[in-house]
């Protein structure tokens, strides 16, 4: 279609992209929320019947007005999308999904290498029933090599691609974080994958389309940058060392008098000697074993005891004020409830509410970035089971009434 580019300034900077959403659970289907967030029109597959996309029946859930449990992940990851049912599987689905192709700029899948070509739908059926059609492939590991067929989730590609090895104490096991990070940063390489084959598409509109192979191991191999770079030219490879920051000191996680605790950054030799000052041990400053960066680390458990000790001394609150006042690297950790409460965020809308047709009025992490001319909005949370189902297909197909009536009867939609 090559609709995507939009010389309205009014409208929503991704109004005309189209994306038909073919994938589940989190990483894929978090690439196309990000971009309906500002204005990419995302049409989202799920099968009919009972055959609910795995992300439906993870927690956290809470009882909804008819008693039956409301999927709160749900909500968030296919916000601001369009959702239909639909048996791409069956002859009749896959008659629908095929008039529906050259309608959209952009298909998103996360079946494993080869699914959708059983199917029916290789590469070159795609390429046929919409030339210029860009396809977001989202795997384990990749559309090709040894592991290509291996089933691919976020906290097994964490602990593949290096990430799950850096968690944890020295002295203790490997640890995975209670969230899949993985999935987030594909999510992100998704939308960013998109976006320069948009641009190009853009620029070139004759050009054939574009295949975006995407791994969830290869994303988190990617997001932690230097670790490749570092092995190959030191022999060493990272190791984990609890919240300590192997790059800086003091760095680290601390406890407060009143049971809480607050992170410090001392990156900078400035930032330490402002923290020394604030501790009223200016004579940090000029001890050797503190002098620099270096110094620091090599006598890292000296100067973490040292603000530990201060930290324990003092309340939270205190902590947090003095950070601030002496423009120290700190603050308080967090967790959902202290962010629902916080000031700052909500000056900056980075938390929203939105009328949610099963919970009333909910609240979501609002729109990253943060555009000053082109802001992106949260204008619903994620659509229930076909909830748009015929409205999509009258719309776009023309399918009359009776048809999808009759359709629905065969499990077709």
């Amino acid at each position: 279609m090559g609709g995507y580019v939009s010389d309205d300034t009014t409208s929503p900077p991704l109004a005309g992209l189209r994306i038909l959403d073919l994938s589940t659970v989190v990483a894929a289907p978090v690439a196309s929320t990000l971009l309906a967030d500002f204005g990419a029109e995302v049409v989202k597959i799920e099968l009919p019947g009972k055959a609910i996309d795995a992300l439906r029946a993870m927690a956290p859930h809470v009882e909804g007005p008819d008693g039956q449990e409301v999927p709160l992940w749900w909500k968030v990851a296919n916000r601001n999308k369009r959702g239909i049912t639909l048996d791409i599987r069956a002859e009749e689905g896959a008659e629908i999904f095929r008039r529906l192709i050259p309608r959209f700029d952009v298909l998103v899948e996360n079946f494993r290498p080869g699914t959708l070509a059983r199917w029916g739908f290789s590469k070159e059926v795609l390429e046929e029933l919409n030339p210029g059609l860009i396809v977001l492939r989202v795997s384990g590991y990749g559309q090709t090599g040894p592991m290509a067929g291996h089933p691919g989730f976020a906290r097994v590609a964490e602990a593949y691609a290096g990430f799950t090895a850096l968690a944890g104490h020295a002295d203790g096991p490997p640890m995975h974080v209670g969230y899949p990070v993985a999935d987030g940063i594909t999510g992100l390489y998704g939308a960013l994958g998109i976006l320069v084959a948009c641009m190009r598409k853009k620029d070139h509109p004759d050009a054939p389309g574009e295949e975006i192979d995407l791994s969830l191991a290869e994303a988190m191999l990617r997001f932690l940058d230097f670790t490749i770079i570092e092995v190959d030219q030191t022999g060493q490879a990272r190791q984990r060392m609890g919240s300590r920051n192997p790059y800086a000191g003091p760095s680290n996680v601390y406890g407060t008098a009143d049971g809480r605790w607050c992170s410090i950054s001392a990156s900078s030799q400035s930032v330490f000697e402002r923290l020394a000052r604030a501790m009223a041990r200016p004579e940090l400053i000029d001890d050797e074993r503190f002098a620099s960066n270096q110094a620091r680390l090599a006598n890292i458990d000296a100067i973490d005891t040292i603000v530990a000790d201060w930290m324990g001394a003092h309340t939270q609150a205190e902590c947090v004020a003095v950070f601030e006042a002496e423009g120290i690297a700190g603050g308080p950790v967090n967790d959902a409830a202290d962010l629902m409460a916080c000031e700052h965020l909500a000056e900056r809308g980075a938390i929203v509410r939105i009328d949610d047709a099963d919970l009333g009025s909910v609240a979501m992490q609002g729109v990253v970035p943060v555009l000053r001319d082109a802001p992106g909005r949260v204008e619903r949370p994620g659509p229930g089971h076909g909830e748009h189902t015929d409205e999509v297909l009258a719309e776009l197909l023309d399918l009359a009434p009776a048809e999808l009536t009759a359709l629905r009867e065969k499990g077709v939609i």
